[in-house]
């Protein structure tokens, strides 16, 4: 069929948002100090949490388990690189803590995204902004006087 793009075929614009937040963590891991609170462990928290939408935007370029599956070792691989090139950045420290933090954030999302049906629909549905009006379908016009 014509219309038909195949199951690896993906809006030009979703991957976007993976590379984006690629780019933001390289950014930041590139920096001497980030500032932040001063509590135990936040940074394996950050690790979890900024890994875990990582994957979750990876997983939303693929529909299965294998998407999955390349979607978890991505965010692996793409951890350690991460704790690799913190080594050459004055100040800071590669952590084996830190890439296991990042790798069972990714997994607990993937496990999430596509094992939990309402919280990946959840995702999936488009934000409705207050205030704005949808345009008004065919079946939805009243005529006046009537």
């Amino acid at each position: 069929m014509a219309g038909d793009r195949g199951p690896l075929a993906v809006s030009r614009w979703r991957i976007l948002w993976p590379i984006a937040m690629a780019v933001l963590i390289v950014s930041a891991s590139g920096r001497s100090r980030i500032s932040g609170p001063s509590i135990e462990h936040i940074d394996k928290m950050a690790h979890f949490a900024v890994y875990g939408l990582l994957a979750t935007l990876i997983c939303r370029l693929g529909r299965s388990w294998s998407a999955a599956g390349w979607a978890l070792i991505i965010v692996s691989i793409f951890g350690a690189s991460d704790e690799w090139h913190q080594s050459f950045v004055p100040g800071r420290s590669p952590e084996m803590a830190d890439w296991v933090a990042d790798t069972a954030g990714a997994a607990t999302a993937i496990m999430m995204y596509f094992g939990w049906g309402r919280y990946r629909r959840m995702l999936e549905t488009p934000l409705r902004w207050p205030g704005r009006r949808r345009k008004p379908r065919k079946l939805d016009y009243v005529r006046p006087g009537s």
